[in-house]
């Protein structure tokens, strides 16, 4: 009898072993932080003269075309993402502000929160908060449609202008 239950004992571990086995795997995951506005391009706006005397300049309508798209993957415990915006130039007498939508499209994730309508300077100044690990899609429709516009500040410090170029930098930081 005891040599009946050694051989089944012995059937059991033996079938036990080659039923389960295992593999280890590393897995690696780095820090993202990418950033891309879309489409890529220039655009105009311009200002419209009045055709009374006594009527104020046109404001041109604000451009919708731009989106911000990102993908970041922060490390663990780390801090969340913001994205800035800053112009290289100043125009006296005009405001150029911009405003981020809500994130929509293909992505997923933690995406950001938009800053609200913010007045762009030479200084960075947060339009999104909040980005975690997460991804927007990529190109128009995906991501945070961004409004810029422009407004008269101060009538007195406006002078007659020609395609003055001004650059808006985008920056994706902690």
């Amino acid at each position: 009898m005891k040599l009946k239950d050694y051989i089944i004992c012995l059937i059991f571990f033996t079938m036990s072993s080659t039923i389960f086995s295992q593999t280890l795997i590393a897995v690696s995951l780095p820090v993202v932080t990418l950033l891309d506005v879309e489409p890529a391009g220039t655009f105009t706006l311009n200002f419209t003269a009045p055709t009374e005397a006594g009527q104020a300049l046109t404001v041109p309508a604000a451009n919708t075309t731009k989106w911000v798209n990102y993908t970041s993957a922060i490390a663990s415990g780390g801090l969340t993402r913001r994205v800035t915006a800053s112009i290289n130039q100043l125009i006296p007498g005009v405001n150029i502000s911009i405003q981020a939508a809500a994130a929509s499209g293909a992505g997923g994730g933690t995406l950001g929160t938009s800053s609200g309508l913010v007045t762009l300077s030479t200084t960075a100044a947060t339009i999104i908060t909040g980005i975690g690990g997460a991804y927007t899609g990529t190109g128009a429709n995906n991501g945070h449609r961004l409004t810029i516009s422009l407004a008269v500040s101060t009538y007195a410090n406006l002078s007659a202008r020609t395609n003055t170029p001004v650059v808006i930098t985008y920056t994706i930081t902690e």
